[in-house]
């Protein structure tokens, strides 16, 4: 496959929502065929490549998810690299597709693009797709802010293409709508497919074929968890006796919670590849601790994952999190909800008193960076930074 480089005049930080900060990844990755279906909270990533189109891209809204994932999916096996967008309810009409895809493989790399909706917000369910991604057996990505969603995109490709796999991007709503100046290539590479070669195979899904890329799945999935380990995307932070695992934005709720007071010295592990899981890494994690926090949005992914590494490894290491109560089964995390949980866990002391709540008709926190969003009147909702004081927001909103 070649590639042309190509330059783009635009400024090397833009203020970007998640959603565009994903739409810049796909296209500075060189991405060649967008298709999807409409769907809060994922919608804003395919109309940003349509509305910033050269023309050198396909883009279609598709009749459903399924139609979508098999445009994209004709587009890989010519070797174009794709993005497929839906929200996480989306994913079970592509469900079908997906997963024989994740046998047949791909050629381009091909990213899906499942945006989750803890909450709910705008869904009818609260399923998570980091447990479909370890149903279906292929990668997923989790970014927990819109400069990490932009820059993961790239590696999202790079891993599809060097295992010839299509991997799910999981951005939720604080992330998909929350802005950021992120910074973005001044030049980037045109991804130019050579073509579909015949091959049956690797194209036809005979059940044959099919226990044998099984076979090569099984072996494949611990290489990649290994490759995850040394990635960018987890880190791992800090010492003592007590750890914290977290991912998405959780990550940057409880980086702000810890920063907020004094508090018992501990690890911290932020996961942004949750499958395949990085055991290695998180086995550097482990070692020394008696006890972990996982938090984390919807399923307990992690904390299951970390359970079966002290079971498997016999490691003397007591896991909580949201199946022992820990923390809440449902719903979305907050700064305020993390703060009480890590209180608990390692004594955490902020010094602030707790007041009544802000309206949620006044105020809405986004982000951990606390973008804010006011509703005025009859005016469009403003994105803003909260460097502005609360109170004077609320009263903004009170007078208009």
């Amino acid at each position: 496959m070649q590639e042309r480089k190509i330059s783009d005049l635009s400024k090397m930080k833009k203020f970007l929502m998640g959603n565009e900060a994903i739409a810049w990844g796909a296209v500075h990755a060189g991405v060649n065929v967008v298709a999807g279906y409409p769907g809060t909270p994922s919608t804003e990533v395919l109309e940003t490549v349509a509305k910033n189109n050269d023309g050198s891209v396909y883009v279609e809204w598709s009749v459903n998810e399924k139609a979508a994932l098999e445009v994209a999916a004709g587009a890989s096996y010519a070797g174009a690299r794709t993005l497929v967008t839906m929200k996480q309810v989306g994913l079970n009409v592509a469900s079908d597709p997906l997963m024989s895809l994740a046998y047949v493989g791909v050629k381009g790399g091909m990213v899906i693009l499942s945006a989750d909706d803890p909450g709910p917000i705008s869904s009818q369910t609260e399923q998570d797709t980091r447990t479909f991604a370890k149903f279906a057996k292929i990668p997923v990505f989790d970014p927990s802010s819109p400069e990490e969603a932009y820059d993961m995109m790239e590696e999202a490709y790079r891993v599809s293409e060097k295992w010839a796999t299509p991997v799910l991007f999981r951005p939720t709503t604080r992330v998909c709508h929350g802005c950021a100046s992120v910074p973005v290539k001044a030049e980037y590479d045109k991804h130019v497919p050579d073509g579909f070669k015949k091959d049956t195979m690797r194209w036809v899904i005979f059940p044959r074929t099919s226990y044998l890329n099984h076979c090569k799945i099984e072996e494949r999935n611990p290489q990649i968890g290994d490759y995850f380990s040394e990635s960018p995307f987890n880190k791992l932070t800090g010492s003592g006796k007590k750890g914290i695992c977290t991912s998405g934005i959780s990550y940057a709720y409880t980086t702000e919670a810890l920063s907020s007071g004094k508090h018992e010295e501990c690890k911290l592990l932020k996961i942004g590849t949750s499958f395949p899981f990085p055991e290695k890494l998180a086995l550097k994690f482990l070692e020394g601790l008696d006890e972990v926090i996982c938090i984390e949005e919807l399923d307990p992914f992690l904390e299951r994952e970390l359970t079966y590494i002290c079971g498997k490894y016999h490691l003397n290491v007591n896991i909580h999190g949201k199946l022992d109560g820990h923390v809440q089964p449902a719903g979305e995390n907050t700064v305020e909800s993390v703060k009480s949980v890590l209180s608990k866990f390692i004594g955490l002391e902020t010094g602030e008193e707790s007041g009544s709540p802000l309206p949620v008709s006044d105020v809405l926190h986004y982000t951990s960076d606390l973008y804010l969003r006011v509703s005025v009147m009859d005016m469009k909702p403003l994105i803003i930074r909260s460097l502005i004081p609360v109170w004077v927001l609320t009263k903004i909103s009170k007078i208009s």
